[in-house]
């Protein structure tokens, strides 16, 4: 984590290609469920979704993140609502923002709206931040092992 922040997870990450690249993998359900979690999502605003993993009794969280996509912007920014529906009572956002870098991109993601003072939320926080680091690395070795999209190319010769 950058900075100790008791409300926000910010973390980023260089991979090793350029955002087309690292936005296929961030938006394609298939490729989303290899590096996060197995989930039905969509690319689209106001799309709700779910993400199902493994439940963390120690924070109350039972395994299914309740989730909609609030903002993107195509190769630069995702923007989703994550609410685990649990006893912690977490409502918060994930944000994550591409940046290009040299021949590749920085990948930044912001988790916030922790409640300061939730110990629940807290330990979330602190252990959130940890999976997340895991889930970046992940991200760019999915990103490595993809193949690019293929141009489409209409009729022309």
């Amino acid at each position: 984590m950058q900075d100790e922040q008791l409300t926000t997870i910010l973390l980023d990450q260089f991979i090793a290609h350029p955002p087309r690249r690292v936005w296929q993998v961030l938006t394609d359900s298939e490729k989303l469920a290899r590096w996060l979690m197995p989930n039905d999502f969509e690319l689209a605003v106001g799309r709700k979704f779910t993400f199902r993993g493994l439940s963390v009794p120690v924070v109350h969280f039972g395994g299914v993140v309740h989730c909609e996509v609030l903002d993107f912007q195509t190769e630069r920014m995702l923007r989703i609502s994550w609410d685990d529906h649990g006893q912690n009572g977490l409502r918060s956002t994930v944000t994550w923002r591409l940046e290009p870098e040299g021949t590749g991109t920085r990948v930044f993601l912001e988790h916030e709206g922790f409640d300061d003072d939730d110990a629940v939320q807290q330990l979330s926080r602190k252990l959130l931040g940890g999976g997340w680091l895991g889930v970046l690395r992940r991200l760019g070795e999915v990103v490595a092992t993809t193949a690019p999209l293929k141009e489409h190319r209409s009729n022309i010769r």
